[in-house]
């Protein structure tokens, strides 16, 4: 009896260590989105085409609707919405800014730089996503693993967009570029 009181113990802790493990993932993915739409509409003024620049407002407008799907999943755990700072996002949105300092205004070289920094930035946040997802489904919370699936899907969008728009004209037109 004592050992299977044990485990259901041991199983309790766990679960609440894990919904915390969440629950600290959440803050830090919360904080890492709203750094990123302050750092987005910088991105879209550097860039030098056209349709990267509308890429990047419209993925602003996305993240955006990601932030308000946080917050229902915050609410949803019956928490305040809150941000834990994000070192991961922080370092690679200044990286983004020094690639932005050091290419050439006007250059695709530029948007080349935008492209790399942007994929970057996608590829944190599907790990990020995928793990918040998995763990929300491993908790039972359905409704917060389907908000998260949801903005997995577009994170892998844009990744998948940037490669198109890159591959389709900006690297070869960089790559002719002279510095």
């Amino acid at each position: 009896m004592k050992k299977q009181e044990s485990k259901t113990s041991n199983m309790q802790m766990e679960e609440s260590g894990l919904k915390n493990l969440f629950k600290d993932e959440l803050k830090d993915i919360y904080w890492a989105e709203k750094h990123l739409a302050k750092a987005l509409p910088k991105m879209a003024k550097g860039a030098t085409s056209e349709e990267l620049r509308t890429s990047i407002e419209q993925h602003l407008t996305e993240t955006e609707n990601q932030i308000a799907r946080l917050e229902q999943v915050f609410e949803i755990l019956g928490v305040k919405a809150a941000g834990k700072k994000c070192e991961a996002m922080e370092g690679l949105v200044e990286e983004g800014k020094t690639m932005l300092e050091e290419t050439e205004t006007g250059s695709m070289t530029r948007d080349a730089a935008i492209i790399s920094s942007a994929q970057k930035i996608e590829h944190y946040e599907i790990a990020s996503y995928g793990t918040l997802r998995t763990l929300a489904n491993t908790l039972g919370l359905t409704e917060a693993a389907n908000l998260l699936e949801q903005t997995l899907n577009e994170e892998k969008n844009t990744d998948v967009k940037l490669t198109q728009i890159a591959e389709s004209f900006v690297n070869e037109s960089a790559g002719s570029e002279k510095e």
